[in-house]
Protein backbone atom coordinates (compact mmCIF):
# COMPACT_ATOMS: atom_id res chain seq x y z
CA UNK A 1 0.00 0.00 0.00
CA UNK A 2 1.13 3.55 -0.51
CA UNK A 3 -0.29 6.65 1.25
CA UNK A 4 -3.10 4.37 2.65
CA UNK A 5 -4.14 3.29 -0.26
CA UNK A 6 -5.38 -0.22 -0.72
CA UNK A 7 -3.90 -1.80 -4.16
CA UNK A 8 -6.34 -2.29 -7.13
CA UNK A 9 -7.48 -5.58 -7.90
CA UNK A 10 -7.42 -6.64 -11.70
CA UNK A 11 -9.32 -9.51 -12.05
CA UNK A 12 -10.02 -12.30 -14.92
CA UNK A 13 -11.27 -15.84 -15.77
CA UNK A 14 -9.42 -18.61 -17.25
CA UNK A 15 -9.89 -22.20 -16.79
CA UNK A 16 -5.93 -23.35 -16.51
CA UNK A 17 -5.03 -23.74 -13.04
CA UNK A 18 -1.90 -21.56 -11.32
CA UNK A 19 1.05 -23.26 -12.42
CA UNK A 20 3.53 -22.20 -9.65
CA UNK A 21 1.27 -23.38 -6.25
CA UNK A 22 -2.49 -24.33 -5.08
CA UNK A 23 -3.77 -24.37 -1.32
CA UNK A 24 -6.71 -26.02 -0.41
CA UNK A 25 -8.43 -25.07 2.31
CA UNK A 26 -11.11 -27.89 3.90
CA UNK A 27 -13.61 -26.70 6.35
CA UNK A 28 -13.45 -23.38 5.85
CA UNK A 29 -16.64 -22.58 8.11
CA UNK A 30 -13.96 -23.94 11.12
CA UNK A 31 -11.20 -22.38 9.93
CA UNK A 32 -12.92 -18.54 9.96
CA UNK A 33 -14.11 -20.00 13.59
CA UNK A 34 -10.69 -20.56 14.89
CA UNK A 35 -8.27 -18.01 16.56
CA UNK A 36 -5.87 -18.39 13.48
CA UNK A 37 -4.75 -14.87 12.41
CA UNK A 38 -2.78 -15.61 9.30
CA UNK A 39 -1.73 -19.06 7.78
CA UNK A 40 1.60 -20.09 6.27
CA UNK A 41 1.37 -22.10 3.34
CA UNK A 42 4.51 -24.34 3.25
CA UNK A 43 7.80 -23.27 1.01
CA UNK A 44 7.19 -23.61 -3.05
CA UNK A 45 10.06 -22.28 -5.81
CA UNK A 46 9.28 -20.24 -8.64
CA UNK A 47 12.16 -17.98 -10.66
CA UNK A 48 14.61 -19.59 -8.26
CA UNK A 49 13.38 -18.39 -4.89
CA UNK A 50 11.09 -20.09 -2.38
CA UNK A 51 7.93 -18.44 -1.66
CA UNK A 52 4.95 -19.10 0.62
CA UNK A 53 1.04 -17.82 0.50
CA UNK A 54 -0.26 -16.39 3.40
CA UNK A 55 -3.84 -16.29 4.25
CA UNK A 56 -5.85 -14.03 6.68
CA UNK A 57 -8.94 -15.88 6.88
CA UNK A 58 -10.90 -13.24 8.63
CA UNK A 59 -9.08 -10.34 6.94
CA UNK A 60 -6.06 -8.55 7.68
CA UNK A 61 -7.40 -6.17 10.08
CA UNK A 62 -4.06 -4.13 10.16
CA UNK A 63 -4.82 -3.10 6.59
CA UNK A 64 -7.95 -2.55 6.27
CA UNK A 65 -9.00 -6.72 5.13
CA UNK A 66 -11.72 -7.10 7.97
CA UNK A 67 -14.46 -8.77 6.11
CA UNK A 68 -12.31 -10.29 3.31
CA UNK A 69 -9.92 -12.83 3.08
CA UNK A 70 -6.70 -11.74 2.95
CA UNK A 71 -4.06 -13.13 0.38
CA UNK A 72 -0.24 -12.70 -0.24
CA UNK A 73 2.80 -14.16 -1.30
CA UNK A 74 5.89 -13.61 0.99
CA UNK A 75 9.36 -14.41 0.10
CA UNK A 76 10.81 -17.17 2.30
CA UNK A 77 14.10 -17.92 4.34
CA UNK A 78 15.42 -14.52 3.46
CA UNK A 79 18.02 -15.03 5.87
CA UNK A 80 19.46 -17.65 3.72
CA UNK A 81 19.52 -15.74 0.69
CA UNK A 82 22.86 -14.24 -0.79
CA UNK A 83 24.17 -10.79 0.07
CA UNK A 84 22.33 -8.25 -2.00
CA UNK A 85 19.82 -10.11 -3.36
CA UNK A 86 17.63 -7.25 -2.12
CA UNK A 87 19.24 -4.67 -4.14
CA UNK A 88 19.13 -6.71 -7.54
CA UNK A 89 16.96 -5.52 -10.34
CA UNK A 90 14.32 -8.34 -10.27
CA UNK A 91 10.96 -7.24 -10.14
CA UNK A 92 8.13 -9.71 -9.31
CA UNK A 93 4.64 -10.13 -11.77
CA UNK A 94 2.09 -11.65 -8.95
CA UNK A 95 -1.02 -13.41 -9.72
CA UNK A 96 -2.93 -14.88 -6.99
CA UNK A 97 -6.36 -17.14 -7.43
CA UNK A 98 -8.92 -18.88 -6.11
CA UNK A 99 -10.70 -21.82 -7.83
CA UNK A 100 -14.80 -21.10 -9.36
CA UNK A 101 -16.31 -24.13 -8.58
CA UNK A 102 -19.39 -24.18 -9.98
CA UNK A 103 -17.72 -23.99 -13.87
CA UNK A 104 -16.94 -26.99 -15.56
CA UNK A 105 -13.60 -27.50 -16.04
CA UNK A 106 -12.84 -25.26 -12.98
CA UNK A 107 -12.46 -21.98 -13.48
CA UNK A 108 -9.80 -19.37 -12.14
CA UNK A 109 -10.20 -16.27 -10.81
CA UNK A 110 -6.98 -14.67 -11.02
CA UNK A 111 -6.24 -11.26 -9.27
CA UNK A 112 -3.42 -9.38 -9.98
CA UNK A 113 -2.42 -5.70 -8.96
CA UNK A 114 -1.54 -4.90 -13.07
CA UNK A 115 2.31 -3.34 -11.71
CA UNK A 116 5.64 -4.94 -10.86
CA UNK A 117 6.02 -5.85 -7.42
CA UNK A 118 9.95 -5.55 -6.00
CA UNK A 119 11.02 -7.48 -2.82
CA UNK A 120 13.28 -6.50 -0.28
CA UNK A 121 14.54 -6.51 3.04
CA UNK A 122 11.86 -4.00 4.53
CA UNK A 123 9.35 -5.59 1.84
CA UNK A 124 8.55 -9.23 1.98
CA UNK A 125 5.50 -9.96 0.79
CA UNK A 126 3.06 -8.36 -1.64
CA UNK A 127 -0.55 -9.02 -1.95
CA UNK A 128 -4.33 -8.13 -1.34
CA UNK A 129 -5.56 -7.28 1.81
CA UNK A 130 -9.03 -6.91 0.12
CA UNK A 131 -8.79 -10.46 -1.75
CA UNK A 132 -12.78 -12.29 -1.78
CA UNK A 133 -15.30 -10.77 0.34
CA UNK A 134 -16.16 -13.24 2.88
CA UNK A 135 -19.58 -12.55 2.19
CA UNK A 136 -19.37 -13.12 -1.44
CA UNK A 137 -17.47 -16.54 -0.58
CA UNK A 138 -19.86 -17.52 2.18
CA UNK A 139 -22.71 -17.28 -0.94
CA UNK A 140 -23.11 -21.20 -2.62
CA UNK A 141 -24.32 -19.08 -5.70
CA UNK A 142 -20.84 -17.70 -6.52
CA UNK A 143 -19.27 -21.06 -6.22
CA UNK A 144 -16.18 -20.33 -4.71
CA UNK A 145 -16.62 -23.04 -1.50
CA UNK A 146 -17.74 -26.47 -2.54
CA UNK A 147 -18.61 -29.03 0.55
CA UNK A 148 -17.13 -26.15 2.76
CA UNK A 149 -13.56 -26.14 0.88
CA UNK A 150 -11.82 -23.92 -1.69
CA UNK A 151 -8.70 -24.21 -3.65
CA UNK A 152 -6.47 -20.85 -3.75
CA UNK A 153 -3.21 -20.88 -6.35
CA UNK A 154 -0.22 -18.54 -6.77
CA UNK A 155 1.92 -17.63 -9.98
CA UNK A 156 4.83 -15.76 -9.87
CA UNK A 157 6.85 -14.59 -12.83
CA UNK A 158 10.44 -13.73 -11.87
CA UNK A 159 11.65 -10.44 -14.10
CA UNK A 160 15.68 -10.33 -14.30
CA UNK A 161 17.04 -7.38 -15.83
CA UNK A 162 19.99 -8.45 -17.49
CA UNK A 163 21.75 -4.96 -17.69
CA UNK A 164 21.34 -5.09 -21.47
CA UNK A 165 19.58 -2.84 -24.30
CA UNK A 166 20.36 -0.89 -27.03
CA UNK A 167 20.47 2.62 -28.63
CA UNK A 168 19.27 4.03 -31.83
CA UNK A 169 21.02 7.15 -32.61
CA UNK A 170 20.30 9.25 -35.96
CA UNK A 171 21.98 11.95 -37.60
CA UNK A 172 20.12 13.34 -40.66
CA UNK A 173 21.82 15.40 -43.70
CA UNK A 174 25.90 15.73 -41.42
CA UNK A 175 26.74 19.21 -41.77
CA UNK A 176 30.49 18.19 -42.77
CA UNK A 177 29.03 15.00 -44.82
CA UNK A 178 30.99 15.58 -48.36
CA UNK A 179 34.63 14.09 -48.84
CA UNK A 180 36.39 15.09 -52.43
CA UNK A 181 39.82 13.68 -53.53
CA UNK A 182 41.08 14.29 -56.44
CA UNK A 183 43.51 11.30 -58.29
CA UNK A 184 46.12 13.47 -60.36
CA UNK A 185 47.64 11.45 -63.27
CA UNK A 186 45.03 8.82 -63.55
CA UNK A 187 46.05 7.45 -66.22
CA UNK A 188 49.64 6.55 -65.58
CA UNK A 189 48.39 4.90 -62.43
CA UNK A 190 50.21 1.57 -61.78
CA UNK A 191 49.01 0.44 -58.31
CA UNK A 192 45.82 -2.24 -57.89
CA UNK A 193 44.61 -0.04 -54.74
CA UNK A 194 44.56 3.47 -53.59
CA UNK A 195 43.53 5.18 -50.34
CA UNK A 196 42.14 8.35 -49.74
CA UNK A 197 43.28 10.25 -46.31
CA UNK A 198 40.74 9.40 -43.62
CA UNK A 199 37.92 11.84 -43.20
CA UNK A 200 35.78 12.39 -40.46
CA UNK A 201 31.78 12.54 -40.68
CA UNK A 202 30.10 12.70 -37.17
CA UNK A 203 32.73 11.85 -35.35
CA UNK A 204 33.25 8.86 -37.57
CA UNK A 205 36.44 8.14 -39.42
CA UNK A 206 36.06 7.15 -43.04
CA UNK A 207 38.12 6.75 -45.95
CA UNK A 208 37.46 5.79 -49.93
CA UNK A 209 38.89 2.60 -51.59
CA UNK A 210 39.89 2.95 -55.45
CA UNK A 211 40.76 0.13 -57.59
CA UNK A 212 41.66 2.00 -60.75
CA UNK A 213 41.47 -1.19 -62.92
CA UNK A 214 38.78 -3.12 -61.00
CA UNK A 215 39.05 -5.54 -57.90
CA UNK A 216 39.29 -9.10 -58.02
CA UNK A 217 35.70 -9.14 -59.25
CA UNK A 218 35.98 -6.46 -62.14
CA UNK A 219 39.53 -7.04 -63.03
CA UNK A 220 40.38 -4.83 -66.17
CA UNK A 221 36.74 -4.30 -66.74
CA UNK A 222 36.09 -1.42 -64.19
CA UNK A 223 36.77 0.68 -61.84
CA UNK A 224 35.98 -0.07 -57.96
CA UNK A 225 34.69 2.11 -55.34
CA UNK A 226 34.72 1.51 -51.78
CA UNK A 227 33.78 3.60 -48.68
CA UNK A 228 35.32 2.27 -45.47
CA UNK A 229 34.47 2.66 -41.90
CA UNK A 230 37.78 3.38 -40.37
CA UNK A 231 36.98 2.64 -36.49
CA UNK A 232 34.90 0.23 -37.04
CA UNK A 233 36.83 -1.15 -34.07
CA UNK A 234 36.00 1.33 -31.93
CA UNK A 235 32.48 -0.28 -32.01
CA UNK A 236 31.45 -3.12 -29.85
CA UNK A 237 30.24 -6.56 -30.79
CA UNK A 238 26.87 -5.55 -30.89
CA UNK A 239 26.74 -1.68 -32.38
CA UNK A 240 26.52 -1.13 -36.13
CA UNK A 241 26.30 2.13 -38.19
CA UNK A 242 24.00 2.17 -40.86
CA UNK A 243 24.85 5.08 -43.75
CA UNK A 244 23.14 6.41 -46.68
CA UNK A 245 25.62 7.46 -49.06
CA UNK A 246 26.80 8.45 -53.35
CA UNK A 247 30.18 7.54 -54.73
CA UNK A 248 30.65 9.83 -57.35
CA UNK A 249 33.27 9.39 -59.99
CA UNK A 250 33.95 13.04 -62.39
CA UNK A 251 36.32 13.04 -64.92
CA UNK A 252 38.43 16.37 -65.78
CA UNK A 253 36.59 18.94 -67.41
CA UNK A 254 33.44 17.55 -66.20
CA UNK A 255 32.73 15.55 -69.17
CA UNK A 256 31.24 12.72 -67.83
CA UNK A 257 30.45 11.21 -64.43
CA UNK A 258 29.63 7.60 -62.58
CA UNK A 259 27.29 7.92 -59.63
CA UNK A 260 26.38 5.20 -57.37
CA UNK A 261 23.83 5.04 -54.44
CA UNK A 262 24.59 3.24 -51.30
CA UNK A 263 23.47 2.16 -47.97
CA UNK A 264 24.98 -0.33 -45.20
CA UNK A 265 25.07 -1.00 -42.25
CA UNK A 266 28.63 -1.19 -41.20
CA UNK A 267 29.81 -3.12 -38.23
CA UNK A 268 33.24 -5.41 -37.23
CA UNK A 269 32.21 -7.89 -39.60
CA UNK A 270 31.33 -5.45 -42.65
CA UNK A 271 33.26 -2.31 -42.60
CA UNK A 272 33.30 -1.43 -46.23
CA UNK A 273 30.50 -1.20 -48.59
CA UNK A 274 30.49 -0.10 -52.34
CA UNK A 275 30.62 -0.46 -55.93
CA UNK A 276 32.87 -3.02 -58.18
CA UNK A 277 31.47 -2.12 -61.80
CA UNK A 278 31.68 2.04 -60.48
CA UNK A 279 32.79 2.51 -64.13
CA UNK A 280 33.78 0.40 -67.19
CA UNK A 281 37.42 0.54 -68.24
CA UNK A 282 35.74 0.78 -71.81
CA UNK A 283 34.74 4.49 -71.81
CA UNK A 284 38.78 5.45 -71.20
CA UNK A 285 39.05 4.52 -74.74
CA UNK A 286 35.92 6.41 -75.74
CA UNK A 287 36.76 10.32 -76.31
CA UNK A 288 33.05 10.98 -76.59
CA UNK A 289 32.88 10.10 -72.93
CA UNK A 290 35.29 12.60 -72.15
CA UNK A 291 37.67 9.37 -70.42
CA UNK A 292 40.51 9.54 -72.30
CA UNK A 293 43.91 10.80 -71.18
CA UNK A 294 42.71 11.11 -67.46
CA UNK A 295 45.42 14.03 -66.77
CA UNK A 296 42.80 13.59 -63.32
CA UNK A 297 39.90 12.21 -61.47
CA UNK A 298 37.62 13.35 -58.98
CA UNK A 299 36.41 10.98 -56.15
CA UNK A 300 33.34 11.91 -53.91
CA UNK A 301 31.94 10.53 -51.22
CA UNK A 302 28.27 12.23 -50.01
CA UNK A 303 27.06 10.62 -46.67
CA UNK A 304 23.60 12.11 -46.30
CA UNK A 305 21.93 10.10 -43.55
CA UNK A 306 23.62 8.18 -40.65
CA UNK A 307 22.17 5.84 -37.78
CA UNK A 308 24.12 4.35 -34.61
CA UNK A 309 22.43 1.37 -33.01
CA UNK A 310 24.58 0.73 -29.69
CA UNK A 311 24.64 -1.56 -27.05
CA UNK A 312 23.68 -0.23 -23.98
CA UNK A 313 24.12 -1.20 -20.20
CA UNK A 314 23.62 -0.29 -16.40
Amino acid sequence: MEDGKLPAISRSLRYIQPSHYLFRVECVSALMNTNIEKYESGRFEAGGYKWRLCIYPNGNTKSNGKGYISLYLAIAETKKLPLGWDRGKGYISLYLAIAETKKLPLGWELDADGKLTRFNVMKTQSGFPQFLSLDILNDPSNGYLMEDSCIFGAEVFVMKYSGKGECLSMIKQPIDGTFTWVIENFSTLKEEVFYSDVFTVEDFKWKLILYPRGSSKTRNKSVSLFLELVDCETLDNQSKLYAEFKLLITAQGNLGHAKYHAKNWFCHSEKEWGVHDMLPLCDFDDRSEGFILIYYLTVQAKIAHLILSSSISS
